[in-house]
């Protein structure tokens, strides 16, 4: 009896996605928190309540 065994290594390039969608959703959440547009804080705001996430 064998058995076989392999390793699953992480690609690179399913993890250079995974951190640029984390920077670019940080960037997002940053823009829209410090913007000195009210309609655009506004339409951020109104999303965060849409999605039921406490803000204040």
């Amino acid at each position: 009896m064998t058995t076989q065994s392999k390793a699953i290594a992480a690609s690179v390039p399913a993890t250079a996605g995974i951190t640029l969608a984390f920077i670019t959703g940080l960037a997002l959440l940053m823009a829209s928190g410090y913007a000195q547009t009210t309609a655009l804080h506004d339409a951020a705001h109104d999303g965060r309540h849409a999605m039921a996430f406490p803000c204040h």
